[in-house]
């Protein structure tokens, strides 16, 4: 199975839910120097949320997801549980290290469909079976991220620092489903 990476920021905290707000992939060339065409997605919802690409530690649900040309507006609800165990301590670990921004990337893992190898050595996925979304430390494709942030509670929002200003940004508007109740989202591209 391949794996993309992207960035994701916290939009709106709700303790009982648990929901989460991200852009899963975009076209542009990651760290590896592939590029995975959103377009190219085929998937069905809700698909499972892991933590770090670990299959044994599933910790929500994708519930939804919007294909776009610019890229994948997701929104994750992460699963919650009063019952003492592993489980808990590893979805309450999760929710925490999310929330406090110490895990803040997200991480397609998929199968090829179609794709070609691109001048570089890196692969453009144009069609891929998109199986999972993982919550990682550190992901490949930096330049996704969402830079709108909602209603945080206050402790949290004085916590987050935003990326330094480069001056080589360009602002890109993406329009998302009704059911993600967001307007839109930002994603800054650097280069």
């Amino acid at each position: 199975m391949e794996r993309a990476y992207s960035v994701f920021n916290i939009k709106a905290v709700n303790e009982e839910e648990r929901t989460l707000s991200g852009i899963a992939t975009t076209p542009t060339t990651d760290r590896m120097g592939d590029i995975v065409d959103p377009m190219g997605a085929e998937f069905s919802l809700p698909m499972p949320f892991l933590w770090q690409h670990d299959s044994h530690q599933p910790i929500g649900h994708v519930i939804a997801a919007d294909k776009t040309a610019d890229g994948i507006p997701v929104q994750i609800k992460l699963v919650k549980t009063d019952e003492p165990g592993k489980l808990k301590d590893r979805l309450d670990e999760a929710w925490q290290s999310i929330k406090l921004r110490l895990v803040a990337g997200l991480s397609i893992g998929f199968k090829s469909i179609e794709h070609s190898f691109l001048d570089d050595g890196g692969i453009h996925f144009t069609r891929w079976a998109w199986h999972e979304l993982s919550a990682v430390t550190i992901p490949a494709n930096a330049e996704a991220q969402i830079s709108l942030i909602k209603s945080l509670d206050n402790d949290i929002l004085k916590s987050i620092k935003p990326p330094a200003a480069t001056g080589k940004g360009r602002i890109v508007r993406f329009n998302t489903p009704s059911r993600v109740r967001e307007p839109y989202v930002l994603k800054t591209i650097v280069r």
